[in-house]
């Protein structure tokens, strides 16, 4: 049977996000037929694809039953029916990345101890399965108490600095992870296809939210050694090729005081870490997904120009029809570019849109990107 050409494979998605919504636009340039299921009716990509299906991410059966209709499935969120995955993949669908993947970062206990068993660099840990565990490792202190299961953007993670935050430990499985002294936090976004090919974006140093654990700034390139630099992309390589996984993954990283490079977590879809390669590098991390997942040669990863990428976040004490300040002020900024989620209601920290930033110098990206950061203003 001779190969389809990928203008004719129909290709589900699960999760119609903000990450499935900038898929679609890269999607649109090589004419792919997407189709979307995701639990909000008004999601994003709601408006954005012909088949758009309104259902749970989680439900077997309705997952099942929606998949068969595709030659291929790829997710942009990770809480998604593996039962469904597993059994579209043994009647002839596509899945990538592959259902044994999202499993095991679905948990993060099952993640850190895979790390420990292919010998990949990562903090010290201990599983834990409540709170009354947690406590027992009071030597582990200073450490993050992180949920097993169903934690994402900042949620699932509790930090226990001294015994008297034991109390703030959760009841229910876990792991307790040693604090890392380190110097920056970086992550590298890997693609890998069918045949093996890899490429890896230029590593970028990321700047975390010190209360809602969420990323407020992201500089490109990560100010570090070439040294270090070539053992991040040999670590990120390291990982995809340990799992044998495609499509995209990005590997969050601690370049800690002495030097070391540990991993932290990885995704398995497009992520925040990326957003910025829309304008900054020859391709963006979305369509290297689809160029990964579709088996077709991997694109250039370049950095064209210097950049910077501020999470566009709900205001604090806001909820309601979402309204934005400091638009115009913004817009009239030389090499500032703002990228709305197309989410009408917000609520406190949710994430609203991104803003990229490009200069040639990072001193100036990171006085531009606190002007962005301190202008524009999600509020209802």
């Amino acid at each position: 049977m001779p190969k389809k050409d990928i203008t004719d494979l129909k290709i589900g998605v699960l999760g119609g996000g903000q990450l499935g919504r900038m898929m679609i636009q890269s999607a649109i340039n090589y004419n792919l037929d997407i189709s979307i299921l995701d639990p909000d009716k008004n999601a994003p990509c709601s408006h954005l694809v012909e088949n758009f299906t309104t259902g749970k991410l989680t439900d077997e059966d309705g997952v099942f039953e929606w998949g068969k209709n595709f030659d291929l499935i790829t997710i942009e969120i990770e809480n998604v029916s593996v039962p469904a995955l597993k059994r579209l993949q043994a009647e002839g669908v596509k899945v990538f990345p592959q259902p044994e993947i999202i499993e095991l970062i679905q948990d993060k206990r099952k993640q850190k101890t895979f790390y420990k068993a292919n010998r990949i660099p990562t903090s010290d840990f201990v599983l834990t399965e409540d709170a009354k565990d947690v406590a027992k490792h009071i030597e582990m202190l200073p450490a993050v108490n992180k949920l097993g299961t169903e934690g994402y953007d900042g949620r699932g993670v509790q930090m226990i600095k001294t015994a008297s935050d034991m109390t703030k430990a959760f009841d229910r499985p876990g792991l307790l992870e040693k604090l890392v002294d380190f110097e920056k936090e970086i992550s590298v976004v890997v693609a890998r296809n069918e045949n093996g090919e890899m490429e890896c974006f230029p590593v970028v140093e990321l700047s975390y939210h010190p209360e809602y654990n969420l990323v407020e700034f992201l500089f490109a390139p990560a100010q570090i050694d070439n040294t270090i630099e070539d053992e991040a992309y040999d670590l990120a390589r390291n990982v995809i090729e340990k799992l044998n996984m495609v499509g995209l993954l990005a590997v969050e990283m601690f370049l800690t005081k002495d030097g070391e490079l540990l991993i932290n977590e990885v995704a398995p879809r497009t992520h925040n870490s990326g957003h910025h390669t829309i304008e900054a590098n020859r391709t963006s991390q979305f369509e290297q997904h689809l160029r990964s997942i579709l088996n077709m040669p991997l694109g250039s990863t370049e950095l064209v120009t210097p950049a910077a990428m501020v999470n566009l976040l709900g205001e604090d004490g806001y909820s309601g029809n979402a309204k934005y300040e400091g638009m115009e002020e913004c817009m009239a900024m030389h090499g500032v570019y703002v990228h709305l989620y197309g989410k009408k209601l917000t609520k406190p920290f949710r994430k609203m849109g991104h803003v990229t930033i490009t200069d040639t110098s990072i001193d100036n990206l990171k006085v531009k990107s606190r002007k962005v950061k301190n202008t524009l203003k999600v509020k209802a």
